[in-house]
C-alpha cells in the first residue's frame, strides 16, 4: 500500500514541500513515492494521494490540473489530500486581506472535484528570476519581498495530519516512537 505524494513544481519550492511531506510520511512509517505527477506512470497502484502544485496566475500548474482530470474517476474512490503553494506570506498591508478569498478561488473547482479530506495553503519561494521584469516591477510596487516564506512547521504539520489517517497502527506492545519509554531498558 503506497501513497503518491504527485507535484507539479515551477522553480523547485513546490518539489522540496513534496519532498518533505513525504519524509513526514516515511517517519510515520507510510510507504511512499514523491514524484512530479508528470512522471506518474499508472497511478491506480498508489491507495492514497497527496497532490500539489505551485500557483501561477491563481490556479494550479498544467501538469496537476491536467493530472487530476485525466484520473479524477480514480482519486474520488481514495484517500486524497492536496495542497497548494503560492505566496500568500509575502503579502503586505491591504493585499494580506486578499489571500483567503484567492484560495477559493485557486481550488474552489478542484475541492468540490475531489473532495479531499484536505487542503493546505503554503507560501513558497519568490526569486526575481522567477519573474518577467513587468512582473518584478509589480511585485515590488505591491511592496513585496522576494524570499523563501516557507513555514516548514506547518507543512510537517499538515504531513502529521496525513499519517495519523494513514500511519498503520503499531502493533501492541510495541514502545512509542523514539525508544523504549521512561524506565524500560532498551
Amino acid at each position: 500500500m503506497t501513497t503518491l505524494v504527485g507535484f507539479a513544481s515551477a522553480h523547485g519550492s513546490t518539489a522540496e514541500i513534496a519532498e518533505r511531506v513525504g519524509a513526514g510520511l516515511r517517519a510515520r512509517h507510510v510507504e511512499v513515492d514523491v514524484r512530479a505527477v508528470a512522471e506518474v506512470g499508472d497511478p491506480s497502484r498508489y491507495t492514497a494521494f497527496v497532490l500539489g502544485s505551485a500557483v501561477h496566475d491563481m490556479a494550479w500548474l498544467p501538469q496537476a490540473t491536467d493530472f487530476v482530470a485525466a484520473h479524477e474517476d480514480l482519486l474520488v474512490t481514495r484517500p486524497v489530500w492536496v495542497f497548494s503553494v503560492g505566496m500568500p506570506a509575502a503579502l503586505r498591508g491591504p493585499w494580506k486581506a486578499f489571500a483567503p478569498r484567492e484560495e477559493q478561488h485557486v481550488v474552489g473547482e478542484l475541492l468540490a472535484r475531489l473532495r479531499p479530506r484536505g487542503h493546505a495553503l503554503f507560501s513558497g519561494v519568490v526569486a526575481e528570476d522567477h519573474l518577467p521584469p513587468a512582473g518584478r516591477a509589480i511585485f515590488r510596487a505591491m511592496g513585496l519581498r522576494f524570499g523563501d516564506y516557507r513555514d516548514w512547521g506547518a507543512i510537517d504539520a499538515f504531513a502529521e495530519d496525513v499519517a495519523r489517517v494513514l500511519a498503520p497502527a503499531p502493533p501492541p506492545g510495541t514502545p512509542p516512537e523514539g525508544g523504549a519509554g521512561r524506565g524500560t531498558p532498551p
